[in-house]
């Protein structure tokens, strides 16, 4: 019953921001880490961002600067604000849940989204 949605993909022009969000839904009772990855044609997923909870935020070199990271643990809800786009980051966007336990289950899982396309153009 858990799902993480995403939204806020879209087409932008190099310069330009957009901003993700991502909900996890379902009966949560905490979760480890909230990260973000993304994935471009032809190469590998990369950790773009990682929240680990009640640690600091950690980026990879080529957004930091650029990208923020923010979580309201209260809503379970995590957000990417991307700006000064560059067409190298065109990709594909995930959040990622690790860790999470449910009410009702007692086991740690990840979870997925199921990716929002990020396009820009130059």
């Amino acid at each position: 019953q858990v799902r993480l949605v995403e939204s806020g993909g879209g087409l932008v022009q190099a310069g330009g921001s957009l901003r993700l969000s991502c909900a996890a839904s379902g009966r949560i009772f905490s979760i480890n880490a909230m990260n973000w990855y993304r994935q471009a044609p032809g190469k590998q997923r990369e950790l773009v961002a990682e929240m680990p909870s009640g640690g600091f935020t950690k980026y990879t070199d080529s957004v930091k600067g650029r990208f923020t990271a923010s979580r309201d643990s209260a809503s379970h809800t995590t957000y990417l604000q991307m700006n000064s786009l560059r067409p190298e980051d065109t990709a594909v966007y995930y959040c990622h849940a690790a860790g999470l336990r449910t009410a009702l289950s007692g086991a740690y899982e990840d979870y997925w989204g199921q990716g929002t396309q990020v396009t820009v153009s130059s």
